[in-house]
């Protein structure tokens, strides 16, 4: 295949996956070499979210990443190239279809955004230098007037720039906003000889412009590392074991990776050869060490702390676990909250609407309460004065702000400890619940099983068991068999020579030891053998128990295996009971088992023995109660419950790609008590925005009531404008710096 063919067949490979995982989107136009794109799309639709899927999906076409896609796209290819792509659909729908325009992605648009706060910082220096040289020069009688107005006019300029630029841009295409409000009062001011407080307003409003713009850079930087954190290079190993240095793009699965101590794992892999500990608190906050032996899996962007190991990828870069979070945050901080929607509508309508009332005002004080239409006198302040004053005040700056910075500092807040937050939705969602539904294994437990003691029948022979056990489950893979081999390295056990070594499908192992059959499963081999009689005199063990037998020749053993409670879902229940949260546990083992388990926790409400659409519908009915219940579960077999539960949450996003694709909350570290550091999280967000809408629309309304009465000047004006801004920025800052009140210190002492 000739490279042109193999670059058209990239594109509409991977443009037909975009189809297929977004169903908004019925069909689009892509020409890659005029760099220009088009989605139909059918009723309302999150447009900044596609925007940001879209341009994502041709960042990986570019960079030559393999993008896999079903059949059932009808694809056209026109004579200029463009290529055009729909789902199969009736003949009548496309006239219904919406065709949007979307921006090509450049390159680095983040980083180009990051510089803009210094850009408005070096223009608002250069405002307040020449409006103080202005201001200055206006005391002396020796300096002509005209002077000083040229000092004003410069530092209205520069303090203008940027509001000038944005306003260019949208005039033509109808937009009024806040920059426009601004250029209007500045110009207003100068008209009526006021130009120190056209220059004060500008300066003010470009010096906090820069400070909102450092805001944003302050926490897209805290986001920023983790991006950054991405390998770039990879070591790949042959089959004769000579090493290649190659770009992580081109590891493939299956290869074979080395990584010495002190580099990053630069694939999701699964150690082969070596031991070593990985430093995974970029992916999950998870600030201990987490060994790595063989058989155990390693995450890409990791570090490989001590030991070099030799790995095989097990998933492709794009899907590894540390790509999938730096898309979900990508796509969190375009997802809006349900309040910053209602302030997103301060836009042109807000602009036209103040607009209009500052200009019946100015007609009202002129025409019906006779106060001079231009100049001030000693009696009160002109109505053009008065128009221009309420126009700054009335401005919504800070309410435009005050929410989506909270939004964007509690991302990034929970980004850095291990919490991720599908957008601000989720965030005030889960400030609301008053109701905890949690499945139990891996949530509750660990979801991992242990060894808790072997006995033999006579006792006696329980080491001999043992070793028959590991010796025989060294060969599999089982869950309990993971566990027996992990027991066995533990306690040192010898591993006895084991020839034709079977699986028998649900029941258990076997194999030879000499001529000796050893056999290693579940209650019901034995029940079925000469044992028979036997075995039904044996008691089940507890219910938390799970059992496995080991018979050869005249040995019999049995090894009890336990799913390990979590250390802290104890305490952490405890203090989720202490903030009102009336907690259940919703899980599909045995009733003894899972009572078992609560009664250790403490958690009273126990509904076991649910299949999935039993635990929807436990759900459904918390619901109709009056209760907004927030379900934890594993993302997988919880899936069903967590769509229907007020706020899903999911535990651990380093192997399952439904709990990141499901859930609205993903905790990164499998422990839950990042699940009570979310609450805590939502909670102090919630409190943040309250406070910045109180403070601007405080602001604006006691504001505009003193400009109406003309009890203020506009400088005023323009500080308490601008103030209020500046306030609700640095308000929303403090998100970042808030410190969790969890440690593994506390709960293990708890």
């Amino acid at each position: 295949m000739s490279t042109e063919a193999q670059q058209q067949q990239n594109w509409t490979l991977g443009l037909a996956a975009f189809l297929q995982a977004n169903a908004e989107v019925e069909a689009l136009r892509v020409d890659a070499t005029r760099h220009t794109v088009e989605i139909a799309t059918m009723g309302e639709v999150d447009i900044d979210l596609l925007r940001n899927r879209l341009a994502e999906t041709i960042e990986q076409i570019e960079a030559g990443q393999a993008v896999d896609a079903s059949v059932g796209i009808e694809v056209h290819t026109e004579e200029n190239g463009e290529i055009k792509l729909q789902k199969p659909t009736c003949l009548t729908a496309p006239r219904f279809w919406t065709w949007r325009k979307i921006e090509w992605p450049t390159e680095h648009p983040e980083e180009e955004e990051h510089e803009d706060w210094r850009v408005l910082g070096v223009l608002a220096g250069a405002c307040a230098v020449l409006g103080l040289t202005g201001w200055g020069l206006g005391h002396f009688a020796t300096v002509p007037v005209w002077v000083p107005v040229v000092f004003f006019i410069g530092a209205m300029l520069a303090g203008g720039w940027d509001a000038i630029g944005d306003v260019k841009e949208g005039l033509p295409k109808g937009e009024l906003d806040i920059h426009f409000l601004m250029l209007a009062v500045a110009v207003g001011a100068a008209c009526i000889g006021a130009w120190a407080e056209g220059a004060l307003l500008l300066f003010l409003f470009s010096f906090s412009g820069a400070l909102e713009e450092f805001a944003m850079h302050r926490t897209r930087r805290e986001i920023d590392s983790l991006f950054e954190s991405a390998p770039k290079r990879a070591i790949i190993v042959d089959a004769q074991g000579d090493e290649r240095e190659v770009p992580v793009e081109e590891v493939k699965v299956g290869m074979r990776v080395r990584v010495k101590p002190g580099q990053q794992f630069p694939v999701d892999a699964v150690v082969l050869e070596g031991k070593t500990a990985a430093d995974e608190s970029n992916l999950t906050g998870e600030a201990n060490p987490v060994s790595k032996m063989r058989g155990d899996e390693v995450f890409s962007g990791t570090l490989n702390l001590w030991g070099a190991v030799e790995a095989r990828a097990s998933r492709p870069v794009g899907e590894s676990a540390l790509n999938k979070v730096i898309r979900l945050i990508k796509e969190a901080q375009h997802l809006k909250a349900p309040s910053q929607r209602f302030t997103d509508r301060f836009g042109t309508g807000y602009t036209i609407g103040i607009l209009s009332l500052t200009a019946l005002m100015f007609f009202v004080w002129w025409l019906v309460l006779g106060i001079r239409p231009f100049a001030n006198t000693e009696a009160g302040y002109s109505s053009f004065y008065r128009a221009m004053t309420l126009l700054v005040v009335a401005s919504p700056c800070a309410l435009v702000l005050s929410i989506p910075s909270a939004i964007l500092a509690a991302i990034a807040w929970g980004a850095r400890h291990g919490v991720l937050f599908r957008g601000g939705a989720a965030i005030e969602k889960l400030a609301e619940v008053d109701m905890v539904a949690l499945d139990k294994t891996g949530t509750l437990t660990t979801g991992e099983m242990e060894v808790d003691r072997v006995e033999s029948f006579p006792p006696g022979r329980e080491r001999e068991a043992a070793e028959l056990a590991y010796s025989l489950e060294s060969h599999g893979s089982h869950p309990i068999g993971r566990a027996i081999k992990k027991y066995g390295q533990a306690q040192g056990l010898a591993k006895h020579e084991i020839d034709d070594f079977q699986a028998m499908s649900g029941k258990g192992v076997q194999g030879r030891e000499g001529d000796a059959l050893c056999v290693l499963g579940r209650r019901e081999l034995l029940e079925e053998g000469p044992l028979a009689e036997w075995i039904r005199e044996v008691p089940e063990p507890e219910p938390e128990f799970a059992e496995n037998w080991i018979i050869k020749d005249d040995l019999i053993g049995r090894i009890l295996l336990k799913d390990q409670i979590r250390q802290e879902s104890k305490p952490i229940l405890g203090r989720l009971q202490a903030r009102g949260l009336r907690s259940v546990m919703l899980t599909g083992d045995r009733r003894g088992s899972a009572e078992s388990v609560g009664r250790a926790i403490g958690i009273s409400e126990v509904r076991a023995g649910l299949k999935p659409e039993d635990k929807v519908a436990a759900i459904r009915e918390y619901s109709e109660s009056g209760y907004k219940v927030a379900m934890v579960g594993d993302g997988v077999n919880d899936a069903p419950s967590l769509a229907a539960a007020y706020v899903s949450v999911a535990m651990g996003a380093r192997g399952s790609d439904a709990a990141l694709e499901q859930s609205e909350v993903v905790l990164m570290k499998d422990r839950i008590d990042n699940f009570l550091a979310a609450i805590e999280l939502s909670g102090r967000a919630r409190v943040v925005i309250r406070q910045n809408l109180a403070i601007a629309l405080g602001t604006v309304v006691f504001m505009a009531g003193a400009a109406i009465f003309g009890l203020v000047p506009l400088s005023v004006g323009v500080f308490a404008h601008e103030g209020s801004t500046v306030v609700v920025c640095l308000n929303s800052l403090r998100l970042l710096f808030a410190k969790s009140n969890l440690s593994d210190h506390q709960i293990e002492q708890e």
